[in-house]
């Protein structure tokens, strides 16, 4: 077991439980704000487009918060690797999210029973709005810095 995993036999990580807090803060204020702002979509476009403004918004809303729950799971699944490891996982979850985004909008393009505007703009709002909490709730999370004394 190395130093950077635990330091005393028994004890945690410290780097990983403060990576946790940040990241239960950022789940619980992700999901404080962004499933309102989907049902507000949901209604807006099913108000404008009807049924397929329905399918839409509820297709754009359900991807973009299980992408942004993925972030924040994979946050948790690396919290107590080596730096290195979590580059890893960052980029390769990124890229592995990209590409199933891709896909899923790919199989929907053309879809006569689907308004892809109502997707399209229902997940900006939702990926904005998680993103943009995500941040306030990380920077609001106290965390640990240390700070080297000047010359």
């Amino acid at each position: 077991m190395s130093e950077t995993e635990k330091t005393v036999e028994g004890e945690e990580n410290p780097h990983a439980k403060v990576v946790l807090q940040a990241a239960n803060a950022m789940t619980k204020a992700s999901l404080l704000i962004t499933p309102p702002a989907v049902l507000v979509c949901i209604v807006l476009f099913t108000v404008l487009n009807g049924m397929p403004g329905l399918v839409g918004s509820v297709i754009g809303g359900v991807l973009a918060i299980l992408s942004s729950l993925a972030t924040l799971g994979m946050m948790r699944f690396s919290a107590g690797m080596d730096p290195m490891f979590v580059m890893v996982i960052a980029l390769g979850g990124y890229v592995l999210k990209i590409l199933v985004l891709f896909g899923a909008l790919t199989l929907l393009r053309g879809v006569a029973w689907l308004h892809p505007m109502s997707l399209g703009v229902t997940m900006i709002v939702a990926i904005l709005l998680a993103a943009g909490a995500e941040f306030a709730a990380f920077r609001k999370t106290k965390i640990p810095t240390i700070i080297p004394a000047s010359r």
